[in-house]
C-alpha cells in the first residue's frame, strides 16, 4: 500500500489524522501529511477510512500493484 496527499488539495480538515493518527500528521500550515515512514499504511486498518473521510479527496491510497501497474501504464508500450 502507498499512501499520498495532494497538498494543493488539502484545506486542512483533519479528518485524516482524527481517524488514522499513526499515519497522518498536519504540519504547521495545517496542511495534512503522511508521517515519515508510514507511506506504506503502518498495518493502519484506519488508512483508507481516513481518505473516505477527506471531504476534498486529497489522500489517495494504492496497492503495491496498482501503483507498479501505474508507472507501467504512464511510461507507454515498451519499444
Amino acid at each position: 500500500m502507498r499512501i499520498s496527499v495532494d497538498r494543493d488539495v488539502c484545506i486542512g480538515a483533519g479528518q485524516c489524522v482524527l481517524t488514522a493518527p499513526r499515519v497522518f500528521t498536519q504540519d504547521d500550515d495545517g496542511l495534512s501529511e503522511v508521517l515519515a515512514g508510514r507511506e506504506d499504511g503502518h498495518g493502519s486498518p484506519l488508512v483508507r477510512e481516513a481518505a473516505r473521510a477527506c471531504p476534498v479527496s486529497a489522500i489517495t491510497v494504492r496497492e503495491a500493484g496498482e501503483a507498479a501497474e501505474a508507472g507501467e501504464a504512464a511510461e507507454g508500450p515498451a519499444d
